[in-house]
């Protein structure tokens, strides 16, 4: 016995009357107001009561709306040629089940198929980015409920295209914005779909058209790529800041998960040599980031070694084997003739510590092994002072005398509690480095408690802090008077270093693992969107952006001499590429 009933046009699935029944169900239903319903904005605050927005997922699963949905989809397609639609998680998903269902069952269309894309790569598992099975030579179309920005579309086609894949056309429900804002689909022949937009509503609900309001229209993806490289069995479990580039004038230098520490030729993205490090916990080979001087790359590795290797070669010059495991990154003083590195122990209420390492021979000058959890944080090396500072996962940042070795102080985020010692993991972990403030004389970091914390040098005592909703995974950056700090919570602060409030806040859409870079007086910084943008320094405006297919959870470098910049993703990719000059659309 069949299920659905064959498509049958004397029913109410006219597209006239399908459009209307639609509309009202958007208009009684699915149209929320502040002063109704609590809306909490980007920012977390609570917007006020002349706010609004369409909720569509509350109406569109009802078996009369997907009906509709369905009835108005297909007159748009009515072409009859074989078909995959896809879209992203969750909004998607039920628009996608229906429209196939649909397809199948009420117009006897055996040659339609459905996938989604998932907002980030699954970590176990088959570790997919699509579910579904994609078909080649299939037209692509994708669906969603509405398009303001059309940000999450353009991430969608570009995972599609790295797949082989063309996307056809884009349909949504509700289009917020002129056809003209979304430059980025006509210029690659995606025609965009709407059944509504926001002048349709006008006279009903009284939306104005945003398209005429700021923000103005993005920028196309103003980068050019010259060349990607990918090593061999990356990890998706961790989600993590890894292995930064580094760059001399000629090539590039990243480590890997599998272990091997990679030399590129920046021309064109060919491996110059090659390095591989001994046993170490699979998916954790390489997380430090190389450090380049007199021709040397300096790194640690999840063996417990920190590595010396010939730059033009990569012939080992010397190794270090003082740890068990080292994920922190060098920090190189070459007036001193040293190299500080932290370190991590198996060793019960002895898990991290530091060393500093003699540059052209690896010998330990010094070592500090009594921190109680371990210690992934990357020292900071103040020249003027001939300090060096460096925090753990007891929520304590130690500054040392970089010569000595003598501990100078020990600030402390949070107490710790006995299963924090026990683990050798705090709610006040500092996971990532420090920034100094030589003007204020501060030490800057932020912890995974969300609290970033300015303190003072002299006598390691707490000047102010500022507290985000959720923790620090990267590096704070000193950006003129005020300091850049990306957040867990999805945000990038910038906090006056004077009053240690907050200037502006951008919000990426996802988590921030990367450190944000400052290039030329702008600010870069990658996100778990596996987006790229630019923001102005002044009012934390994004300028452009580029959309790549994998998270970026690494700070990027650039190349001055050639403007190449060369962005990693947490998936051991690498790209190569140049900004291209475009007047804003």
């Amino acid at each position: 016995m069949r299920l659905f009933t064959r498509y049958n046009p004397i029913m109410r699935d006219s597209t006239a009357s399908a459009k209307k029944h639609l509309k009202k169900a958007l208009e009684e239903r699915a149209f929320v107001r502040g002063k109704d319903e609590r809306i909490i904005q980007a920012s977390g605050a609570i917007a006020p009561e002349s706010e609004w927005l369409f909720d569509i997922r509350r109406i569109v699963m009802e078996p009369e709306i997907m009906r509709d949905i369905a009835t108005l989809f297909w007159h748009t397609f009515s072409q009859k040629k074989p078909t995959q639609i896809g879209g992203l998680e969750v909004g998607a998903i039920p628009l996608v089940t229906e429209l196939v269902a649909h397809a199948h069952y009420r117009r006897d269309r055996k040659d339609v198929s459905g996938f989604f894309i998932r907002k980030s790569r699954k970590k176990t598992g088959l570790t997919r980015m699509v579910e579904g099975q994609l078909h080649k030579g299939r037209r692509v179309i994708l669906v969603d409920d509405l398009t303001n920005s059309g940000k999450s579309f353009v991430r969608q086609v570009e995972v599609l295209e790295s797949l082989g894949h063309t996307v056809e056309a884009i349909w949504v429900i509700v289009r917020f914005r002129d056809e003209d804002y979304y430059a980025y689909f006509k210029e690659k022949n995606i025609a965009l779909h709407s059944v509504f937009d926001l002048n349709d509503f006008a006279d009903t609900l009284g939306t104005k058209n945003l398209t005429k309001k700021n923000p103005p229209p993005p920028p196309a993806q103003s980068f050019k790529v010259h060349w990607k490289f990918a090593s061999a069995n990356p990890s998706y479990h961790y989600v993590v800041p890894k292995s930064d580039p580094a760059i001399d004038e000629h090539r590039v230098y990243i480590g890997s998960d599998a272990g091997v520490m990679y030399a590129l030729n920046q021309s064109d993205g060919t491996t110059a040599w090659s390095y591989r490090v001994g046993f170490h916990v699979k998916g954790k080979g390489i997380f430090s980031s190389p450090a380049l001087h007199d021709g040397t790359v300096y790194f640690g590795g999840y063996d417990g070694n920190v590595y010396a290797l010939d730059a033009n070669t990569g012939k080992r010059k010397w190794v270090s084997l003082e740890a068990d495991w080292v994920g922190s990154s060098p920090a190189l003083a070459p007036e001193l003739g040293l190299l500080f590195i932290g370190l991590e122990y198996g060793l019960w209420k002895k898990r991290g510590g530091i060393a500093a390492l003699d540059l052209k021979t690896g010998r330990t000058a010094w070592a500090y092994r009594d921190m109680p959890c371990y210690t992934h944080s990357s020292p900071l090396y103040l020249k003027k002072h001939r300090q060096i500072v460096i925090g753990s996962n007891d929520g304590g940042a130690y500054l040392f005398d970089a010569r000595r070795g003598t501990l100078v102080w020990k600030y402390t985020a949070g107490t710790l509690t006995e299963e924090e010692l026990r683990t050798g993991f705090s709610a006040h972990d500092i996971k990532e480095s420090f920034a100094y403030d030589e003007k204020r004389d501060l030490i800057i970091f932020g912890t995974m408690s969300g609290q970033l914390c300015f303190v003072r040098r002299k006598d390691g005592t707490l000047a102010g802090s500022f507290q985000a909703e959720f923790g620090f995974n990267a590096s704070p950056v000193i950006c003129g008077n005020a300091v850049l700090a990306a957040s867990l919570d999805k945000h990038l602060y910038c906090i006056d270093l004077d009053t240690f409030k907050e200037r502006w806040r951008w919000h990426a859409g996802a988590r921030l693992f990367a450190t944000p870079v400052i290039i030329d007086g702008t600010i870069y910084i990658g996100a778990n969107t596996g987006r790229l943008t630019e923001i102005d320094p002044e009012t934390g405006a994004e300028k452009v952006s580029v959309t790549l297919t994998e998270r970026i959870t690494n700070k990027i470098a650039y190349n001055p001499s050639t403007r190449r910049f060369f962005v990693p993703t947490f998936a051991n990719e690498l790209y190569c590429m140049e900004k291209i000059e475009t007047a804003t659309v």
